[in-house]
């Protein structure tokens, strides 16, 4: 199927959805935070187990492609050859996918269960120090990768080795005619979906920007300043989209890269727990590959407290992931055309989880021992507030934070910029060079959707439309993967039967 520049009805009902929320929350702010909050409760605590199921399904196909004969399948023709090389393929796989979400929850996540809530010990004990990363890592590990690595496969494996487009009912071929009705609306639902995930970064981003602004200048935390934060940085990405400087996202990218890098040594540095962290980080590797499918089903049937835990964070993680993946997947699949489907999935699985926990063993470790210490007390504090009250401690404190507030900016400029490109590909029926229009519309509905649902239910409010927004999707991702492994078993079984033929003919 050939991609063209012309816009697809799924443009105009994607759009569509989206402004149903949009007016609903400016003019009925209270009914859709109360709607789309009694949506999501019976979501998570009827589907909460399917969750929980699905996601744990997607690292065993992911496992189940790495150990099979499949393994040896190229993304793309036989004599293909790679676009990058492993070090600059393994800096877009880490970049692409979690961003402004590392920064965010670095600290606050293994603070809020060390000491706010522990799901399985008590609280602010060392017990719950090594419980606390080790949901970490769960949450940001092969789970959460496994999702963005099938979603990928699917659409590179079809996109380069079978020419189909890069729109995801393409992807359902295998099972399904998907050139009519059927194909618009699995494209709408993946366009909504991809809105809903790409939202909540922005809304976390604006958020905890106005929480290190507050930090060094005593502005409020309100609704006001995220907007401002959220209308300066749209114009900053929406003038990049429009002006196609590739270049200069790059060159985004890499700076961004190098002020993460910046920021971790800092704090290596200069946070004191270096050594803590590196006995934390481990322990907690152990602990987490011993007991991953106990924390893979984990449902807590009968309490409700963990019950509840579940859902604030696990089911949140993995509808955030899911809603993210045709994002995230798209772009993935664009800079592995060449590799094996076993390289790509090790690679996918392993190395940004790696990242990933190193990431949080120092983040979540110095905010750990600074708090268990009584040096200061970081978990009263709002989660945007909590890295820089960390950063506080140490010398240089103001410049680590600026560079924290400079570096949240430019991950939201850059996924931002990208997702306007992704979204008006899948709008123009996989077109590599969308009109400028179409970006910029995009561009305005991602800003205007972030700002809504903030003014609607704060980021609560956010979760709740991504979490339901994910579910459809999640029903979707399990049709790839059926679709994918019955064209790869029916490509092996050609491939067999034409080594036959050859062999009966000599």
């Amino acid at each position: 199927m050939k991609s063209t520049n012309k816009v697809q009805p799924v443009f105009y009902w994607a759009i569509g959805i989206l402004a149903v929320i949009i007016f609903s929350g400016v003019l009925f702010p209270n009914t859709l935070e109360s709607i789309t909050g009694i949506i999501k409760g019976f979501i998570s605590s009827t589907f909460g187990w399917y969750y929980l199921i699905v996601v744990t399904f997607f690292v065993i196909v992911s496992l189940y492609l790495i150990l099979s004969s499949y393994g040896n399948i190229k993304l793309g023709k036989p004599d293909e050859k790679p676009e990058y090389g492993y070090l600059t393929w393994f800096a877009m796989l880490f970049s692409a996918g979690m961003g402004i979400g590392l920064v965010f929850f670095g600290a606050a996540e293994p603070l809020s269960h060390f000491a706010i809530q522990s799901p399985t010990v008590d609280e602010g004990t060392s017990e719950a120090a090594r419980e606390s990363m080790r949901f970490v890592f769960f949450h940001y590990g092969v789970h959460a990768w496994g999702i963005y690595a099938v979603i990928a496969l699917c659409i590179a494996y079809f996109n380069f080795r079978k020419g189909k487009s890069g729109l995801i009912s393409a992807t359902l071929s295998p099972i399904m005619n998907t050139d009519g009705i059927a194909g618009k609306v699995i494209d709408t639902f993946a366009l909504v979906a991809t809105v809903t995930g790409i939202v909540t970064s922005l809304g976390l981003g604006a958020v905890q920007m106005n929480g290190g602004l507050s930090y060094l200048t005593n502005l409020p935390i309100s609704f006001f300043i995220q907007v401002i934060i959220i209308i300066i940085v749209s114009m900053l990405f929406l003038t990049s989209a429009m002006t196609g400087l590739d270049k200069g996202i790059r060159i985004l990218s890499n700076f961004n890269m190098v002020l993460a890098l910046i920021l971790f040594l800092f704090i290596a540095i200069f946070g004191g727990a270096t050594l803590y962290s590196l006995d934390l980080f481990t322990n907690t590797i152990g602990t987490y590959i011993q007991t991953l499918p106990e924390l893979s089903l984990r449902s807590a049937p009968g309490s409700p407290d963990d019950r509840e835990w579940i859902t604030n964070w696990t089911l949140f993680y993995w509808a955030w992931w899911i809603a993210w993946s045709p994002f995230v997947g798209t772009f993935i699949a664009r800079v592995s055309r060449g590799r094996t489907i076993r390289e790509f999935t090790i690679a996918v699985l392993i190395v940004p989880s790696l990242v990933g926990f190193i990431w949080f063993s120092l983040l979540g470790g110095t905010g750990i021992f600074l708090e268990a210490n009584e040096i200061i007390n970081i978990s009263t504090l709002a989660e945007e507030e909590m890295l820089f009250s960390i950063l506080g401690t140490m010398p240089f404190s103001t410049i680590a934070s600026i560079l924290t507030i400079i570096l949240i900016g430019v991950f939201f400029i850059t996924s931002a910029d990208s997702a306007t490109f992704v979204l008006s590909m899948h709008s123009t029926n996989g077109s590599l060079n969308p009109k400028n229009r179409i970006k910029f519309v995009w561009g305005i509905v991602l800003s205007l959707t972030a700002i809504t649902l903030l003014y609607s239910g704060g980021l609560q409010g956010v979760q709740n439309v991504m979490i339901i927004a994910a579910f459809p999707f999640s029903i979707i991702l399990l049709l790839m993967v059926f679709a994918l492994l019955k064209s790869l078993k029916l490509e092996k079984l050609n491939a067999k039967q034409q080594k036959t033929k050859l062999r009966s003919k000599d």
